[in-house]
Order: C-alpha cells, then structure tokens, then sequence
C-alpha cells in the first residue's frame, strides 16, 4: 500500500506522525512510504534520514495526498487538507469529532474512511491517545506555574511554596493518563493537590502516589469548595469518542481569585469546563471570570521532538494492520473507525 505522511499546518504543530525508523519498518513490510518535504524537521528528523529509511520525499501536501492510500497525519484535517481527501483514502489521525460537526459532515460528504487516534481502544486502554495525555498532564502544570506568574497576568505565586509560605493548590479534574501525569508532577513540584475521579480504584492510585495528594469524589459540594481554593485548575475529563461532559459551571471558574490559572486538556473533546474555548501556540492565553484560561488545542504539539517519538512507537503497530488489506479483521481498528461510506459510524458519535 502506498502510505502519505503530510506535513502539519496547524500554528506551532512540529509533530510528524511516523519518525524514520517507523516509516521503515513499513517499508521493510513491503509498503511504500511517501513524506511531504520538511514534514519532520520541528521534531528534528531530516529528509536525508527519511531517504535513509527508504521513504521518498515529495515537495507538497497535495502530491502527498496524490500518491497516498493510506493518509497519516497528527491532527485532525483543516483547510486546503479538506479539499485534497477523496473517497478512496484511508485516514488515521486524531480527529476528535465529537467537538468538530462540521469536520465530520464534510468526512462524510467526501465519503472516506476515517479511523482516529483517539478511538482505538484495546483491553489495556487507549494505546495510541495515551503517549500523548501522559505529556498534555505535565505540560498542563508545567504552563500553569508559569501563568501564574505575575508578568503573565497571573496571581504571583510559586506552586511550592516555601519554608514560611503556604503551598499552591492544585486542582485536577479526572484521574486518568492525562489527570494522574499532572498530579504527580504538581505533587513533585511541592503543591498541594487534590485529585477528583468517579472510580474507586484511580482514586485509590492517586492517594498511593504522593503524601501531598488527596483523592476524592466529585461531589458538587467538594467540587465546589476546592475549585474556589485552587490556584491551579486542570480538567482532564475523558469519554472515548464522545463530548467532554461539563464538569465545572461558569459560576464556579467565577468563584477563583483573580489570577488563578485553568488548562483544559479535554478541549480536544469540547472542554470540560463550561468557560472553556479552544486556543492555538498563537494566542494561548484568555481571561474570563478572572481567571486566565490555557486551552490549546494541541498541548503535545509544544515538544515535537518528545512527543512524535513516543506517538510513531505507539502508532507503528496500526499502521502495519491498516496498510494490510484485510486490516478490517482487525476488531480494534474496526471499532476506531469514525466515518465510513458517507456516514458517521462510531457509537459515541451517532448517540452525540
């Protein structure tokens, strides 16, 4: 099969979905690997070490999307990409239709195939979506104690305390890879975190991890009182496939002290907090209720480097079974696949 690799065209998006010694392996299967010229260079990968690796270069999107059969990208299309799919291709990225209907009309419309990251679940969990939340958590408390700085607009305060100075309080919204990678850095970091999950045994996960971390339901009364208290706000809320649920209210971001920081990893998903709004690398950064708001839309995109390395490792597998003909025998792709034949076919999104 042929196999295209576009370049990204989302702001300050360095990721490049399949790094060489990935890409050969699909040609050592007997595939034929294509790449748009300069695709890995913000993760650090050359075109000279994709020759190596026996994939052929071609100067631009639209001879990529040409020669492909099987389309591989990070990000879900936006654009010119949308007018260089046809029907007859098949595309695996994160697409994160759920938040996205126009997306998913004009998918339907072209009548393709399309499989997303974010969907393909095995007995262990969300295998390629998971590289990728465990980098959105720490990056999530990483831009949080730097927003809190005062010359970002933030509250001027340190996470970690000091000996004489109270620690920050740090807020986070589901247990998850997402949520559990940001409570353990946070905790690291000497802040004061108070981790909220519906299940027994993430909760039970959270309190193991750290002395500085408190694990609890998410009652309205608790959530209440600690999002008030939080300097520091994190929602990492996940439903496979489906609309990030609202967990917190707009009356409630409206009860933190000025200055407070909020990252919404699930913004992908449509946010989990009702003030939530997507931003790009651009323009990160807007403030409402008082409170400034991080909501990028593609958090790991901030270390290409790191994060293509880990998403080709996890994506390698997939990509050998979708580059297979009869990949359809395969019951985790079949059941990942968002769109097909005109219509929306995954069970998160037809009962959206």
């Amino acid at each position: 099969m042929r196999i295209g690799i576009p370049k990204e065209i989302r702001p300050f998006e360095g990721r490049v979905a399949l790094i060489p010694d990935a890409a050969a392996d699909l040609v050592h299967a007997g595939h034929e690997a294509y790449i748009q010229a300069g695709a890995g260079k913000a993760s650090g990968f050359s075109d000279e070490e994709y020759v190596r690796a026996g994939v052929r270069i071609l100067p631009d999107a639209a001879a990529v999307y040409e020669k492909g059969q099987l389309i591989i990208k990070v990000k879900e299309p936006v654009g010119e990409e949308l007018d260089l799919l046809r029907r007859d291709h098949r595309l695996f990225s994160f697409l994160h239709l759920a938040a996205l209907p126009a997306l998913t009309q004009k998918l339907c419309d072209i009548g393709l195939t399309a499989i997303a990251f974010e969907t393909v679940q095995d007995q262990y969990g969300l295998p390629i979506l998971a590289p990728m939340s465990n980098i959105a958590g720490r990056i999530a408390v990483q831009a949080g104690a730097h927003y809190l700085h005062s010359p970002c607009g933030g509250k001027g305060l340190m996470l970690g305390g000091l000996p004489g100075v109270e620690r920050g309080k740090v807020v986070v919204l589901g247990a998850g890879n997402a949520g559990s990678n940001a409570a353990s850095l946070a905790a690291g970091m000497g802040a004061e975190v108070v981790v909220f999950d519906k299940q027994a045994h993430k909760l039970d996960a959270m309190m193991n991890m750290a002395s500085n971390i408190t694990a609890l339901y998410p009652y309205q009364e608790a959530l209440s009182c600690h999002v008030k208290q939080a300097d520091l706000l994190i929602g990492a809320v996940l439903i496979p496939g489906a609309k990030a649920p609202k967990i917190i209210s707009r009356e409630q971001v409206c009860s933190m002290q000025a200055g407070s920081v909020i990252v919404d990893i699930a913004v992908d998903q449509g946010g989990c907090i009702e003030t939530t709004r997507p931003t790009t690398y651009t323009t990160p950064i807007y403030t409402e209720c008082g409170a400034l708001h991080f909501c990028v839309t593609n958090i790991p995109g901030a270390v290409p480097r790191t994060a293509s390395i880990a998403l080709s490792a996890s994506l390698l597998p997939y990509s050998l079974s979708l580059a297979n003909r009869r990949w359809k025998d395969n019951a985790v792709l079949n059941a990942a696949v968002n769109v097909a034949n005109g219509s929306i076919v995954h069970p998160a999104l037809i009962h959206h």
